[in-house]
């Protein structure tokens, strides 16, 4: 089956205008690196006041992902547990022991705002990451340690702001080494390097996913990036998807395929995995591709997970706006987001 993509019809000046600047937002993820390891490199974080038996880094969206990420791509080398908190309320291990690291572009995520009052109530150690807000003035308030990062972008564009500091976070605490940092400036290279094979992959992608939705499957180990994919589609495309994981989805959404068509594009994410893992992508692929006319395979590349990570996350950017462009979207508009908040903002509860 063949997709007829549409002719583009340009929009008007404004709307072309913040599409560009999406665009131009996507393109600056290299330098936003840079900037942030600069950021990174001027920071002063307080040593730890003895031994922690936790971490809790609190976020949400675009600010939030940057926590997923960071945590599973530190877990082999921590040795304490880290905990992603995604809601209003901390988990109750949250004590005086416990390091809870609040991540809010604006500083102004209800959420986070609201986790992170209740750490400084616990007496955890809390560091804050913001370019300002009620959140950069609580941290000065309550003198925690928090660093700025540059504002005025859409959260998800910021991206690598929280990236960086969340790793510098953990190598300025002692907590990991500082060949993390490394392995990100060595992604940074890798999607300068390859910016014409990212963009040929992109395009094609976009192709592939217009007019259906699209499904994501990878490894436990590559959630997050999942999700920031998903989350891309959502917010850049105005696109419907969802995403899974293996091993956990041969248990279920396999038999799920049962009622499959080809009003879905599946995608699945190529990257290191046990062998087992594999062996299962291979058999679900089989089984999928009797369903749908649409599977692909995207290969992450890089030596290590967090180039690997870096580079699937800037193909599927591209790839979020080109699909913007076929379907004729605001790449920046989150109007639903607006309203919502809005309503929140008038609630009493």
């Amino acid at each position: 089956m063949v997709r007829i993509l549409p002719i583009i019809v340009r929009l008007k000046h404004k709307k072309d205008l913040r599409i560009m600047n999406m665009k131009t937002l996507i393109a600056a993820f290299p330098d936003n690196i840079t900037e942030a390891l600069e950021i990174a490199g001027n920071a002063t974080i307080r040593p730890l006041n003895g031994s922690i038996d936790n971490i809790v880094i609190c976020g949400m969206g675009g600010s939030g992902i940057g926590g997923r990420l960071v945590t599973t791509w530190v877990n082999d080398e921590l040795n304490v547990p880290v905990y992603y908190a995604g809601d209003y309320d901390l988990p109750a291990f949250v004590s005086n022991r416990s390091l809870v690291i609040g991540s809010s572009y604006s500083g102004n995520t209800e959420e986070t705002l609201s986790s992170v009052r209740q750490a400084a109530q616990s007496g955890a150690r809390v560091i804050g990451v913001t370019s300002g807000g009620e959140l950069l003035k609580m941290c000065r308030e309550n003198d925690f340690d928090v660093i700025t990062v540059p504002g005025g972008n859409p959260p998800r564009a910021a991206l690598a702001y929280s990236l960086v500091q969340l790793l510098q976070i953990f190598s300025q605490l002692g907590l990991i080494s500082s060949d993390r940092l490394e392995e990100l400036k060595k992604g940074r290279e890798r999607i300068i390097t390859d910016a014409d094979f990212i963009q040929k992959q992109a395009t094609e992608l976009a192709k592939f996913l217009y007019g259906s939705v699209g499904i994501l499957y990878g490894t436990t180990d590559y959630e997050p990036v999942l999700i920031r994919a998903r989350q891309q589609f959502n917010e850049n495309s105005k696109s419907l998807c969802w995403h899974h994981v293996i091993p956990e989805m041969n248990h279920n959404e396999l038999v799920g395929w049962g009622g499959g068509d080809d009003r879905f594009a599946v995608v699945f994410f190529d990257t290191d995995m046990h062998p087992r893992n594999r062996k299962r992508m291979e058999i679900a692929r089989e089984v999928i591709q009797k369903k749908t006319t649409y599977v692909t395979t995207i290969t992450a590349q890089g030596d290590s997970r967090i180039e690997r990570s870096i580079y699937l996350i800037h193909l599927v950017d591209w790839a979020s706006w080109y699909l913007s462009e076929h379907n004729g979207a605001d790449a920046i508009e989150i109007e639903v987001i607006d309203y919502l908040k809005g309503s929140l903002a008038a609630f009493e509860g």
